[in-house]
């Protein structure tokens, strides 16, 4: 879905080009062939998802430095964090499931939500900072890959198995990482990708 210069809007889901007209503050444009949601013409497009990025920001490095779970299996104690959690797949002989949580769970979120968190903060400041556009179509083409709320689902049902063999204890990081997860999918909800591309075509005019 993008906007080009003849005012023109691919449907994300029939592919159907049209024209756009002015929509109104807080209203939702929607393909007049399929009915589909277009996008939503926000009333505070940068703001809301500035902020929501920046708590995410916030989130991310708490998840990442306190513990998510404590372990205790016998008298030994055993400490994780986000990344960590992660390895542990390492540990058990499943190197490939461990790269796949770290990526989808850690590496991809952090690159959307920092890349974000410039580019928004970019178009805020109305100042041409460099690489926006290089991030703004990376992060475009990572957001299906960062996976958190499957990875937390995944430490539930781990959780649960756990329980009967263990003491666990959840830590401030579990906190983070599940306010972490609900706050990056409403900021993400928030976002209309091509009003970015819009407010960076602005800025470099």
């Amino acid at each position: 879905m993008q906007k080009n210069s003849h005012q023109l809007m691919a449907c994300h889901e029939c592919d159907a080009l049209q024209n756009i007209a002015h929509i109104p503050k807080g209203d939702i444009a929607l393909c007049i062939c399929c009915g589909q949601r277009l996008f939503k013409n926000s009333r505070s497009p940068i703001e809301k998802p500035l902020a929501l990025i920046i708590a995410c920001v916030i989130l991310f490095f708490a998840a990442n430095i306190f513990p998510v779970m404590r372990l205790s299996i016998a008298g030994i104690e055993r400490h994780a964090t986000l990344t960590e959690s992660a390895h542990i797949f390492y540990d058990l002989g499943n190197p490939e499931l461990a790269l796949v949580v770290w990526f989808t769970s850690v590496i991809v979120p952090a690159f959307c939500v920092f890349s974000l968190f410039y580019i928004l903060l970019s178009i805020h400041l109305k100042q041409r900072w460099r690489f926006t556009r290089f991030l703004l179509a990376w992060v475009s083409r990572l957001l299906p890959w960062g996976m958190m709320d499957v990875f937390l689902l995944a430490i539930l049902v781990a959780l649960v198995k756990l329980v009967s063999l263990a003491d666990v204890i959840l830590g401030l990081g579990f906190s983070a990482f599940v306010a972490l997860v609900l706050c990056y999918a409403a900021a993400i909800s928030s976002i209309e990708m091509h009003i970015l591309w819009d407010k960076l075509d602005e800025i470099s005019t």
